[in-house]
């Protein structure tokens, strides 16, 4: 058994992306289910009644473990991970922002903290701070993204497991058994996904945004500025998304974009939020099967 799943605790070294607005208790028990580590995202919630609700969901749908994630930035973690210890959560994710000051919490109540990095002076950083395991995230994932120019899973996971000892999770890309053979050969013992289970059966995305998953094609994505510009996010590219972007009148597409498209029902300029991976998507199936799968 890897060093990676003694930490996690589950069967398969499978870590579900965390999704800040699908947090569904009901997915998370899916994965966990299926033998991988699913994940609350617990980053913008500053409600302690709130986070114990949905731990406690989870729990009262599988015994396996589960975990969450933590952004830095949000001042409750503390108490955050007090919950999470109590719960029985054994390993938790971190993210946007220096891991320095929580780490000491993490360990001082039992626990491990994987630290989320896109570039290898943070990945170094973050070992020195304490982090236990890294998720390693290559450019071509979705979620958030540094403004920086950014290496490719292919190039940055290798290059940390050069410079450090603890585990990697590599991130970005890994849709099936082909991306997760390819991540364990680059060095890492384990992968994140997020966009896989994003368009699966379990996952409480709209039909809308599964579709646009299953239909993007090479080249489909794109980063746009987000969080006030000081980080990027990677979208699927409409049509009418590609023609503003082109606008050189257009300052800022975030500002024109629909966050709320199933209640407006414009569908062309929705900020539907996936990865690079999505062009090799082409089904919507139980998380169950697509892990099968990834493992086989």
């Amino acid at each position: 058994m890897s060093e990676l799943l003694k930490m996690l605790g589950c069967r398969y070294p499978i870590i579900q992306g965390p999704i800040g607005m699908f947090n569904s208790p009901q997915m998370v028990a899916a994965v966990s289910e299926a033998g991988a580590y699913g994940m609350l995202a617990l980053g913008f919630i500053n409600d302690m009644d709130e986070v114990k609700r949905l731990v406690a969901e989870v729990k009262k749908l599988t015994d396996k473990p589960f975990g969450a994630n933590i952004m830095l930035i949000n001042p409750a973690n503390a108490e955050i991970l007090k919950i999470l210890a109590e719960a029985g959560v054994k390993a938790v994710t971190t993210s946007v922002g220096s891991p320095k000051d929580v780490y000491p919490i993490i360990h001082g109540l039992g626990m491990k903290g994987i630290h989320v990095v896109l570039a290898l002076p943070h990945a170094l950083a973050a070992v020195k701070a304490g982090a236990d395991a890294l998720v390693v995230v290559g450019s071509e994932a979705g979620g958030l993204r540094s403004r920086n120019p950014e290496s490719s899973t292919m190039v940055l996971v290798p290059l940390v497991a050069d410079h450090v000892s603890v585990p990697i999770v590599a991130a970005g890309g890994v849709a099936d058994s082909r991306g997760y053979r390819a991540a364990l050969a680059l060095g890492a013992q384990g992968v994140q996904v997020g966009t896989r289970f994003l368009a699966s059966q379990e996952s409480p995305a709209s039909e809308h945004w599964k579709k646009a998953i299953v239909e993007c094609g090479d080249g489909g994505t794109d980063l746009i500025p987000a969080l006030g510009m000081k980080v990027a996010q990677r979208i699927i590219v409409t049509p009418w998304i590609k023609e503003r972007m082109s606008d050189p009148a257009v300052k800022n597409i975030a500002d024109e974009l629909d966050i709320n498209p199933d209640q407006t029902g414009r569908y062309d300029r929705a900020a539907f939020g996936a990865g690079q991976v999505s062009a090799l998507i082409k089904d919507i199936k139980p998380i169950k099967e697509i892990i099968r799968e990834m493992v086989s």
